[in-house]
């Protein structure tokens, strides 16, 4: 990890930008290294992931790995995989669920990380938010159209729903997903793994 690299990392781990918005103390979440090869951009972290500070530790993360048909330790890899959350930190609840990612981190530390990790050949683009960060205006009308048109997108961006529980619904009216998405889906990150080793 080049000096210059590893200090921005160190300046995330004490960002304080949204100190006085959160409902805990700030505690960003995220794994990285220049290595990666494949890039998880979620929305932000949520209760349990704040209180482990380890990222996608929880149902969400479990599904997120089937999806993609790799274990636990190589998820856990930064040298493979860079986690990036739109938010760092926790957000808080409100009526419906988690509240959105706050907007400040993506706009003080997004594209300068991004510009570190020279070896991405793998966005997954989960959630409204990342998707809207990561494809703009070649987006959908909305997330379910825009998953369905995965092939527009890939190889490079594969956009994804939320792995959370809260999502069960959309997966059982959409089985589209499950048959078509998540084989090209784990063949792609499998590819990005193997060019990751050589």
């Amino acid at each position: 990890m080049s000096r210059t690299f590893a200090r921005l990392v160190e300046e995330m781990q004490r960002c304080q930008i949204c100190a006085g918005l959160l409902p805990h103390p700030p505690n960003p979440v995220f794994q990285l290294s220049p290595q990666a090869t494949i890039l998880v951009a979620g929305q932000a972290p949520g209760r349990r992931v704040h209180q482990t500070g380890i990222p996608f530790n929880d149902p969400s993360g479990e599904r997120l790995r089937a999806w993609m048909g790799i274990s636990r330790e190589t998820f856990y890899d930064p040298a493979r995989i860079a986690i990036l959350p739109m938010g760092f930190c926790y957000p808080g609840h409100g009526k419906s669920g988690d509240l959105p990612p706050r907007p400040e981190c993506a706009r003080a530390w997004r594209q300068p990380v991004l510009d570190g990790l020279p070896n991405l050949r793998l966005t997954l683009a989960i959630g409204a938010y990342a998707i809207d960060w990561h494809l703009g205006a070649a987006k959908q009308a909305n997330l379910t159209e825009t998953v369905r048109a995965w092939r527009n997108y890939a190889p490079a961006i594969f956009p994804l729903p939320h792995p959370s529980p809260r999502n069960n619904l959309w997966l059982r009216r959409n089985p589209w997903f499950e048959a078509e998405v998540r084989g090209a889906l784990q063949r792609q990150v499998a590819r990005c793994l193997g060019a990751n080793e050589r």
